[in-house]
């Protein structure tokens, strides 16, 4: 939602906090007696109404489970604003925090800012391999440290418009990029005067949740090698990915025309989103979008976004990536923020609860196939997103989003055909990766 939208922002802004300063790992306690009395300060970054409404209603199954632990709630913090508190430390501090960025999980565990929760697994019994699919642990860890859960997920998928689609004598979604080209152009509709009264699929990288790292997802591609090195240019993903996305540029009308019909569109979140009044035929976007949908005034139905046609076993994989939660390093009360962390992330019935509330995929094995689950078809196809095998989430690094803002920027240039030798721009790209990652450490 909103708050999708300013998570890289937030990224880099945490990001310049933690990295002016390391935690002491060592800083707080978990020898306190989780069965006493306490007072837990959890922040998190969910601001609408009813997603706080959903968030009480945690706290409150949670306090039923656990009368002697009260949380108090600080809703709508920025990674930035948690960041500073943990590193001040003191009684005002929280002791669990959310983060809806998941980049920044590498700094969270290398700096200790957030505890290690496999000490608290191990003494509890909590077998998270078991319990967490293994591309959401992948996200919450780094470099062997699990410092975060997942407190639910996002998947990207694909929404069309049935309406359009039969209009134009298309039978179903596309699940190749060539299918996506050949129906993107048959979906497109130009005005007299040249313009567009409606886009197949717009690839441009500055529309909505168009970063291009979501839709790179679809080939699979190896950000970094065993050693850390950036490796965009060694592999042949992202040259696909860029001949594609320019590909269907061009069978559309071009950059240049598309991109003044992207300035034309309506914001994301207002009833004027350019899918919701038909602007674009196709669309990639996070299953929360279906809770806006409820005004549109033709069909449409969701599916898996499609997959290079060389490799057609996966389709049904996504971009994936979601809420993170962890135990502030300062907290003196680790043992029982460890069961509210617990609860919140690996009770079945309050997943699924939380997930149905807030339309967001549930970040367990058990919630995902759990019957009392939204049965919501167009939901759905996100789940099976969240479940494929193929599907992936960004990597982790030092610097939490450095290297997703690299990525954004040289394909903004890439579109605009600003980059005219691909290979030295994508080695020039990984050079640049490099040393950032290289400063951070230093």
């Amino acid at each position: 939602m909103a708050r999708k939208l300013a998570a890289l922002a937030a990224a880099l802004s945490a990001g310049a906090l933690l990295l002016t300063g390391c935690a002491n790992p060592s800083t707080g306690s978990a020898e306190d007696d989780p069965t006493k009395p306490v007072t837990l300060k959890f922040w998190h970054g969910w601001s609408e109404d009813s997603e706080v409404k959903a968030i009480d209603a945690s706290i409150a199954r949670f306090e039923k489970l656990h009368p002697n632990i009260k949380v108090k709630a600080t809703g709508n913090v920025t990674d930035a604003t948690v960041n500073q508190a943990l590193r001040a430390g003191g009684g005002d501090a929280p002791d669990v925090v959310s983060s809806f960025t998941t980049n920044n999980v590498g700094q969270y565990c290398s700096s200790g800012m957030w505890v290690d929760l496999d000490p608290f697994m191990k003494k509890t019994g909590l077998d998270k391999a078991k319990v967490f699919p293994k591309t959401l642990l992948d996200y919450t860890s780094y470099q062997g440290a699990q410092c975060a859960l997942p407190l639910l997920a996002d998947a990207y998928g694909m929404y069309y418009n049935k309406d359009a689609f039969a209009e134009a004598g298309i039978k179903r979604p596309p699940r190749t990029m060539s299918e996506l080209r050949r129906d993107a152009v048959k979906l497109t509709k130009r005005t007299k005067s040249g313009g567009y009264e409606r886009v197949g699929f717009m690839p441009n990288f500055r529309l909505y949740q168009n970063s291009p790292d979501r839709f790179l997802a679809q080939w699979g591609p190896s950000y970094f090698d065993k050693d850390g090195k950036a490796r965009l240019a060694k592999g042949k993903a992202a040259k696909e990915f860029y001949a594609t996305t320019g590909e269907l540029v061009r069978s559309q009308g071009g950059y240049g025309p598309l991109e003044t019909f992207r300035t034309s569109f309506g914001d994301e979140m207002s009833s004027q989103n350019a899918f919701l009044t038909g602007k674009l035929a196709m669309h990639m976007d996070g299953e929360w979008r279906g809770l806006f949908m409820k005004g549109a005034k033709f069909n449409w139905g969701t599916a898996p976004l499609p997959v290079p046609d060389d490799r057609p076993e996966t389709y049904g994989r996504g971009y994936l990536t979601g809420t993170v939660v962890g135990i502030a390093h300062s907290s003196t009360h680790q043992n029982a923020a460890w069961e509210l962390v617990k609860f919140l992330t690996a009770n079945t019935d309050q997943v699924v609860a939380f997930a149905n509330a807030i339309h967001n995929v549930p970040s367990t094995k058990a919630a995902l196939t759990s019957p009392k689950l939204d049965s919501d078809p167009t939901f759905r196809a996100f789940l099976d997103i969240a479940q494929n095998r193929y599907s992936t989430a960004l990597p982790p690094s030092i610097n939490g989003g450095q290297y997703v803002v690299s990525l954004q920027d040289f394909s903004y240039g890439v579109e605009a055909g600003k980059v005219h030798d691909l290979d030295a721009g994508l080695r020039k790209l990984d050079d640049e990766i490099d040393a950032d990652n290289l400063q951070a450490q230093n």
